[in-house]
């Protein structure tokens, strides 16, 4: 979703293609690190998040701050917020990614469940954070700047 244009797509906007195959080759470690963040945390820092400025890295994004942002875009974030209510931990991941004045929901179910990933991945949650930065900072259309 953009904020503050009519345009459906950017040329800044190819980052969420670029996303969305990371998402898919990386499914298994997001949700092993989804999962081990969830043990940690439950919901009380707020929705796992992938903030793409100025390097990648995950952060979490307090319901506070997404319902503020909502009441920012005149109410356009609602379908995001009633997906983030009603989620179950323990068999899809949801987050958000967010890049240059746009967010995107990331949602799937993955087989195995988080809960399965996480125990095959062997990782703890810094190693997964580890691996998963790295690999997404290997992106190309994550820099603004690229055509």
């Amino acid at each position: 979703m953009m904020f503050g244009t009519n345009q459906p797509f950017s040329e800044n906007s190819k980052w969420r293609i670029e996303l969305d195959k990371f998402v898919k080759e990386n499914q298994r470690d997001l949700a092993a690190l989804f999962w081990g963040l969830w043990l940690a945390n439950g919901n009380s820092q707020g929705t796992v998040g992938i903030d793409l400025q100025p390097n990648p890295h995950f952060v979490y994004c307090p319901q506070a701050a997404i319902e503020y942002l909502n009441e920012k875009v005149e109410n356009r974030l609602q379908e995001i917020l009633g997906i983030i209510a009603h989620y179950q931990p323990d068999t899809e991941v949801v987050m958000i990614a967010i890049g240059k004045g746009e967010i995107k929901l990331i949602q799937f179910a993955p087989q195995p469940p988080p809960p399965i990933c996480f125990e095959q991945a062997g990782k703890d949650v810094d190693a997964l954070l580890d691996l998963l930065e790295g690999k997404l900072s290997e992106v190309v259309f994550l820099n603004p700047e690229s055509p």
